[in-house]
Formats: C-alpha cells, sequence, structure tokens
C-alpha cells in the first residue's frame, strides 16, 4: 500500500508531463488519471489509516485516512465531471496537462500532515491554478490571475516563516508541533491557510476569481481547489484539540460572511462564489464530520457553476424575465435543493451530520447561515422555465455525473432520515422562501465591493494576522 500510494501521488506529474508528448491523448490520459484517484479514494475507505514517515528527523509525515478520502473523492469525481464538460471543446494539451498537474498537486495536499511538504503542494497547485485562470489569455483574465497569484504568494510567505518558527521551537514540521509553538508562528500559519482556503475576511479574493473564470474552472477552484486550504485546518483540529474552537470561530464567522453577501448578490457566479466561502465554514464548524460535508459541498458547487454556466445572463433581475431551458432549470434546482439540505440529496444528510458536531454556542448562528442559504438558492429555483437553449455537448455528462453522485452519496449517513431531522431542514427552506418573495426578491441592496479591491487585500490580512495573535494569546492563555 505504500509503494502504491508514492506511485499515485507521483503519477499525475508524470502525465502532466506525458501529455504534452503525446497531445493527442491529452483528454484521454487527464481522464484516466482522475478515476484512477477515484478508486483510490474507495479503496482509503476500506483499509486502515496509513502513515508514512518521509523523513524521520523533520516529522515529514504522510497521513492517509477516511477524511483524506472524502477530500480525494472529491478532487476525483469534479476531475472526472470537468474533463467530460471540456471533452468536446477546443482546449489544448496545456489546458489538460494543467488540470491533471493541479488535481496531483490537490491529492497531495490531502494527504500532508507537515507543514514543509504542504507547502510544495500548496504551491504547485497555486501556480497551475493561475495557468488555468489565464488560459483565455483575455486582459481581464489575466488581471484575475495575476492578482489571485499574487495573494497566493504572499499568504504562503506569510505561512513559511510561521513553519520555520514552528520547527525552530519543536524541531519537526509536523501539524503536531504546532503544540507548544509560539503564538507568531501558529497566528502565522493560520493566516496562510485563511487566506488558502478563501476563509472570513481574507477569503474575500475569492468572489471575483471564481466568477471571471472560465466555467470548468470555476466549478474546480470552488469544487476543490480551496479546499487544499481548508484540509490543514481541519486535521490540525483534529490531531491539536487546543486549536479546535478557534477554527470552529472561523468556521461561523465564514459561514456568516459569506451568506450575507450571497444574499443580496445580484450576478449569478458571484453569488455561488460567495456561498463557496460560507460553506467552506460549515466545514471549520464541524471538524470530525468535514469529510462528508467537503465531498457534497465539492458535488454541488461544481454542478452549480457548470449549470449556471449555461444560463443566458449572470444578472438575476434579466433571468427573472427571460424563461430558461426546462433540463437546464432541473439541473439547477436539483443541485439548489442539495445546497439547501432538501431530503434525498446528500447535502440533507452533509447538513444534519454537521448540525450534529455542532458546539451548543455554534447553533443559532449556523442555523441562520442555513436560513440565508435557502434564501439565496430560491433565486435559482424559483426562475422562469419553458425557454428554448443549447448546451455545449460536454455539459449533461458532467452535470448528470455530479447530481447522481448527489444522490448516492446519501448511504454515508442514511441515518438521518428521521422524521425530526426531515422536519428542521424543510421547516428552514419553508421559511427561507418565503422571506424570499416577501423581502429579498425585489431588493435592490448593493453591498460595497471596496473591501474586495486589490489594494486593500493585503491590509486585510494585516487585519487578520493581528486578531490571530490576539485570540491565539487569549485563547491558550499565553
Amino acid at each position: 500500500m505504500s509503494t502504491f500510494t508514492i506511485a499515485w501521488i507521483g503519477l499525475p506529474f508524470f502525465l502532466g508531463f506525458v501529455i504534452y508528448l503525446i497531445p493527442k491523448l491529452d483528454r484521454y490520459l487527464a481522464l484516466g488519471m482522475a478515476l484512477v484517484s477515484g478508486g483510490y479514494a474507495m479503496l482509503l475507505f476500506t483499509k486502515p489509516p496509513l502513515t508514512l514517515q518521509l523523513l524521520d528527523n523533520f516529522g515529514v509525515t504522510l497521513v492517509i485516512d477516511q477524511l483524506s478520502g472524502y477530500f480525494i473523492l472529491t478532487n476525483a469525481l469534479v476531475t472526472v465531471a470537468v474533463m467530460l464538460y471540456c471533452w468536446y471543446s477546443n482546449k489544448t494539451a496545456f489546458f489538460y496537462a494543467q488540470t491533471i498537474i493541479l488535481h496531483g498537486s490537490i491529492n497531495a495536499a490531502f494527504v500532508c500532515a507537515d507543514f514543509i511538504s504542504l507547502y510544495v503542494a500548496l504551491e504547485v497547485s497555486g501556480i497551475a491554478a493561475f495557468l488555468l485562470i489565464a488560459y483565455p489569455r483575455s486582459d481581464r483574465s489575466i488581471w484575475v490571475a495575476l492578482r489571485y497569484l499574487f495573494i497566493s504568494n504572499v499568504a504562503m510567505l506569510f505561512y513559511l516563516v510561521g513553519a520555520v518558527l514552528a520547527y525552530k521551537a519543536n524541531h519537526s514540521f509536523s501539524f503536531a508541533s504546532l503544540r507548544g509553538a509560539p503564538p507568531e508562528a501558529i497566528a502565522l500559519i493560520f493566516l496562510g491557510l485563511l487566506v488558502k482556503g478563501g476563509i472570513f475576511i481574507s477569503g474575500l479574493w475569492l468572489p471575483l476569481t471564481h466568477s471571471e473564470a472560465e466555467t470548468p474552472v470555476s466549478a474546480m477552484l470552488s469544487g476543490i481547489v480551496v479546499k487544499a486550504g481548508v484540509y490543514p485546518l481541519v486535521r490540525c483540529a483534529l490531531m491539536v484539540n487546543e486549536f479546535d474552537p478557534i477554527i470552529r470561530l472561523f468556521g461561523v464567522g465564514t459561514a456568516l460572511l459569506g451568506v450575507f453577501y450571497a444574499v443580496f448578490e445580484k450576478d449569478t457566479k458571484r453569488m455561488l462564489a460567495f456561498h463557496t466561502v460560507s460553506q467552506l465554514g460549515f466545514i471549520l464548524a464541524a471538524p470530525k464530520v468535514g469529510g462528508f460535508y467537503a465531498l457534497t459541498h465539492g458535488l454541488v458547487k461544481s454542478a452549480l457553476f457548470m449549470t449556471a454556466g449555461a444560463l443566458p445572463s449572470r444578472n438575476f433581475k434579466e433571468l427573472q424575465q427571460k424563461p430558461i431551458n426546462t433540463r437546464v432549470w432541473m439541473a439547477l434546482v436539483m443541485a439548489s435543493f442539495s445546497i439547501s439540505g432538501f431530503p434525498m440529496l446528500s447535502g440533507f444528510g452533509a447538513k444534519v451530520l454537521t448540525s450534529k458536531n455542532f458546539l451548543p454556542w455554534q447553533a443559532i448562528a449556523m442555523n441562520i447561515a442555513a436560513l440565508g442559504t435557502a434564501i439565496s438558492f430560491a433565486k435559482f429555483i424559483f426562475l422562469p422555465r419553458g425557454g428554448q437553449g443549447e448546451v455545449q455537448r460536454g455539459f449533461w455528462p458532467a452535470v448528470i455525473l455530479l447530481i447522481a453522485s448527489l444522490i448516492l452519496a446519501n448511504i454515508v449517513y442514511f441515518e438521518a432520515y428521521t422524521v425530526a431531522n426531515i422536519i428542521k431542514p424543510l421547516a428552514i427552506i419553508g421559511v427561507g422562501w418565503i422571506a424570499y418573495f416577501l423581502i429579498f426578491r425585489r431588493s435592490v441592496l448593493k453591498l460595497p465591493r471596496v473591501i474586495e479591491q486589490f489594494e486593500h487585500l493585503i491590509g486585510m490580512m494585516s487585519l487578520m494576522l493581528i486578531l490571530l495573535f490576539w485570540m491565539v494569546f487569549a485563547w491558550l492563555g499565553i
């Protein structure tokens, strides 16, 4: 198993270069690699946890268990869907090579349990994501990609300094070395991961980046890429109990911040991007079961971005006057139902399981976030249907795969289907729909975007760093 794991980690990087040598096989090699990852992820659910010590004296370690399995399976399914979506397009070998390198680096991040291996994986994923965002080569896409790369690199600089300080204190790069690390090391590491994961105000780079990228790239960014920053936070919360309350608090904060913006957003892709910020909060708010929620969110958000790309407009006001293709509307409704927590889709089980792992102080805030989710996706559910419109050839195979996976994933927590568990999310959805029709459907309020501007994002990082210093001092009693 150890040898197979090492080969699986290295294979996508090898195939990424092979694609350049045999460009006619580009999509087949990329799809094959994603299927291999899917098979490997399923294998993890039947095997005991595996720990690989790469450098014994430095704490460079890989941990492969069911938590990794959920994140790797998410990566595999989203990548397969993106390959199917792009199958009949004119994407070049460069696109497929970067996609599979991104896939491989994200997989590597999902098995890291030390700061130095994680740093390498996150840096490679950042470069691959930058190249995919800039793929159209338009002035706009290049600017958005450079903006993303700059924010990502600054965040990883903070992270690297923190990792060095943690090593200096404990002579180990392991996540467990956070216990006993100086507060400045903890704050710097957490800041880097919060920015990479798009969490709370340090993640406000995300809406513009995800909304301006091409549809398949948006699906990958929101479905899997940001989770490379979230996964280490979940792993740290499980390995070092002292940080569980801090990570939960950021989960609650980002859930409320993202949904607050999403409720008032008038642009479809920006609304979905803000909901990525919000839904990542649910993963952090209950780290013990964050893997299942990450799987559900990755599937549904990729489906939503692909479906939003098939709509005749990005403006909700215009869409309310333009009936959309009925089959596209049905796909949009099923994905919206799942993320809202409607039964028979895995979003229901994920929300029930997550809510059962909230601490008492989290419950009210997270119920408000769930209510905001129902309000936001009512914008999609109640769009007029019956219009005409064509979708690209790969759209339906990709969306059907993702929605079918949302249905099959119900088996993970089938115990959720009790009367008491069903009533609560249905009540929240019902109240959300009423609020949408009475208040938000005709709302003209537009929230300012000033804090999303490039010149303010580094300032937001500085504020977050100060907040993290204070939290570490206060929470740990240093």
